[in-house]
């Protein structure tokens, strides 16, 4: 939904039950336009659709998001100023859900943490 669009993957790793990457952010996407003007901002709703989406791509299959023990927004991503993102995403498959942990974050600047539930 985003990839390609609002991002480009620009290096990944995938092991069995993790997944690390380095993705590009467009600034000229639409989106910031709105949020916000003069000053863009990634939304938190678009860093948790690239979190489904390489989870997704991980596993080869949709999923849809159950439970969010965790959702911290450490600091904003201005697209301008830091248009490359690392994230690492791990997950445990239990009783056909997909418990995940992720990071996005480049360098020592964390973006956000978050723990959850996929089915």
């Amino acid at each position: 939904m985003l990839a390609g669009n609002f991002y480009t993957v620009s290096a990944e790793t995938k092991e069995p039950g993790q997944v690390t990457a380095t993705f590009e952010l467009n600034a000229a996407h639409n989106i910031f336009s709105g949020h916000f003007p003069d000053q863009p901002v990634v939304p938190g709703v678009c860093m948790m659709q690239i979190i489904t989406e390489f989870l997704e791509g991980a596993v080869q299959r949709k999923v849809m998001l159950q439970k969010a023990n965790q959702m911290k927004f450490l600091n904003m991503i201005d697209p301008n100023q830091q248009p490359l993102v690392d994230i690492t995403l791990t997950w445990k498959e239990e009783e056909a859900r997909l418990k995940v942990n992720a990071i996005l974050k480049r360098g020592e600047l964390t973006f956000m943490k978050f723990q959850g539930v996929f089915k």
